[in-house]
């Protein structure tokens, strides 16, 4: 086969189960073998119970579709995630309260005034709200709970058609480098929020008479007059890429901070850029996701 010349570019594959869990029973993974062994043994011990009043076949019969639904929900998958999971997520929702109202001292009780009817009538109490986000560190580590740490970064971005076949093979190979060395779960998210102009026309507005050319101060006094008018005509958006590493374990809360900088000496490869957000910014931008409205009075991101 002849070399690939700087226009071409191989094809990469990335397969569809890299999450997969490992295989521990021939096909089956650790969870999988233990609900289906634990139904073995709970049908095996009703046998042993039934036994001296109901004869073999019938209780093989009234089994059969319990031992069907619980291989169904073992070994069965939807979008990529065990029917398991799901059912425990369903149930979990069905438990929880749906009416939550902001309220860290928590919600009281209505007064012993009110009527009984009254009470009846109001249905279940709200509970108070409980963000996964319990708090931010020092550091800029979010505090998940139970959940365990999480921390974020911003990413910069490159044109990639705008790049040779070579340069787009290189820094597809310097992003797979970096996937393939993640340790623990992470996650790239793309949000895309208003964009507020005013700080960027109030910079050219006042730097412009300081630029050694009075073309230049014209030209730059123009661009901030056209951004003005963009954004009085058009809800400017923009996009943000942010990176999260997060650990399982709450004492793990370094690591996570770790593997931002351990991201950042990566992708340095694939020319993008990671900044990792202090606690201020953390705070800002978990802000911006409750309330992406916001951002036309902190001045855009």
């Amino acid at each position: 086969m002849s070399e690939p010349d700087d226009e071409t570019v191989l094809p990469a594959k990335i397969p569809a189960d890299v999450s997969k869990s490992d295989q521990v029973l021939g096909p089956l993974t650790a969870r999988q073998t233990v609900i289906l062994a634990a139904t073995a043994l709970l049908l095996y011990g009703g046998f042993h119970a039934v036994r001296p009043f109901m004869p073999p076949l019938a209780y093989v019969a009234l089994v059969t579709p319990v031992g069907l639904v619980m291989t169904v929900i073992a070994v069965g998958r939807r979008d990529g995630i065990g029917l398991d999971r799901l059912l425990l997520a369903a149930v979990r929702f069905h438990r929880s309260p749906k009416r939550q109202v902001p309220a860290p001292e928590g919600v009281p009780p209505l007064a012993d005034l009110v009527p009984a009817a009254w009470r009846v009538r109001s249905g279940r109490p709200p509970s108070a709200l409980r963000l996964p986000c319990r708090a931010v560190g020092e550091d800029g580590v979010l505090d998940l709970g139970s959940e365990g740490r999480a921390a974020l970064a911003v990413c910069g971005t490159l044109n990639f058609h705008l790049r040779t076949g070579g340069e787009q093979q290189a820094l597809t190979e310097a992003f797979a480098r970096w996937l393939n060395s993640l340790t623990g779960p992470t996650q790239l998210l793309v949000r895309a929020h208003r964009l507020n102009p005013d700080v960027l026309v109030d910079e050219l507005t006042e730097t412009a008479p300081t630029l050694p050319h009075p073309a230049l101060e014209q030209a730059a006094l123009a661009h901030a007059a056209f951004l003005d008018s963009l954004a009085a005509e058009r809800d400017l958006l923009t996009r943000q890429v942010l990176l999260i590493a997060r650990e399982a374990s709450p004492a793990q809360g370094a690591r996570a901070g770790h593997r931002l900088a351990e991201a950042g000496r990566a992708l340095e490869a694939a020319e993008i850029t990671v900044t990792a957000l202090d606690t201020d910014a953390c705070v800002r931008m978990l802000r911006l996701a409750a309330d992406p409205e916001s951002v036309s009075a902190t001045g855009g991101v």
